[in-house]
């Protein structure tokens, strides 16, 4: 028999939940950069950056949506839908102001 400790669980469940975000970035930034036309020179860590960016951007609007109120206190992720729809929201604010990598604006 084999004795895990409790701090031992703690640290393989925030592993498991750092594997886990990691995932859903990636799936909800690919998504996100398939739903918004146009080129992205962001490559896979721009990818899975932008889906964990957007996944609590999404957890910020539902919050804002669902209780009426600007939280700071209570910055949370939320599921793959709320996470391509943060995603889209950063990804369309990034081509707006021209923050993209490779990309430069001249004035």
């Amino acid at each position: 028999m084999v004795y895990i400790s409790p701090v031992m669980g703690n640290q393989a469940a925030m592993v498991t939940f750092i594997i886990v975000l990691l995932i859903i970035g990636l799936i909800a930034g690919l998504i996100a950069r398939l739903l918004v036309p146009g080129r992205d020179p962001i490559g896979l860590l721009g990818t899975i950056i932008l889906g964990v960016v957007g996944s609590f951007v999404g957890g910020f609007v539902e919050n804002l949506i669902e209780y009426h109120t600007v939280s700071v206190n209570s910055f949370h992720t939320t599921g793959i839908i709320g996470s391509v729809i943060g995603a889209i929201i950063i990804l369309v604010l990034l081509r707006l102001t021209g923050h993209e990598r490779g990309h430069r604006r001249y004035r």
